[in-house]
């Protein structure tokens, strides 16, 4: 397995197969081709036999300048509980301590419990929110009405 950057031709072979990764669910519209374009540095995909196999969109915090931002992460079905996930992660933070910032943030829905419990145990915490869901705090109408979001963050060391 390899990781690289992405580069904006990615954005064609991943956008078909976003879908289908997860399931059938919508999730193509979170991934425009924007993030291929302008975040370069700061995102990855890896990539197995010629095929990517996973990818991590991320970029630097304009408003935050200790902080960086995950977007979105997604690995194949098949190739999951291989370490890609973990290693698309690891280029993540090298490349933001390369850029002296110290607190990476991200979010997911409270139904991806997934979600939730992968980045808790990578050492992501679970910032307070406005109310619990499942027992999860969770931040009511943080992406709109009824589009309540899990928010973490994690300080580098």
């Amino acid at each position: 397995m390899i990781i690289r950057n992405v580069v904006s031709t990615d954005y064609y072979t991943l956008s078909p197969l976003i879908n289908e990764w997860w399931g059938g669910r919508d999730m193509s519209g979170m991934l425009p081709k924007l993030f291929f374009n302008h975040f370069n540095n700061t995102s990855f995909v890896a990539v197995d036999k010629d095929m990517i196999i996973g990818f991590l969109i991320g970029f630097l915090s304009q408003s935050h300048p200790e902080e960086a931002y995950i977007h979105f992460v997604g690995v194949h079905p098949n190739y999951r509980k291989q370490r890609v996930g973990e290693s698309l992660y690891q280029a993540f933070f090298e490349e933001i301590r390369n850029e002296n910032r110290s607190k990476v943030r991200c979010i997911t829905s409270p139904v991806n419990r997934t979600s939730i419990a992968y980045h808790t145990k990578i050492g992501f915490s679970i910032e307070a929110g406005d109310k619990i869901v499942d027992g999860i705090s969770v931040q009511s109408n943080y992406d709109g009405p009824g589009q309540d979001r899990v928010l973490f963050m994690k300080e580098l060391t």
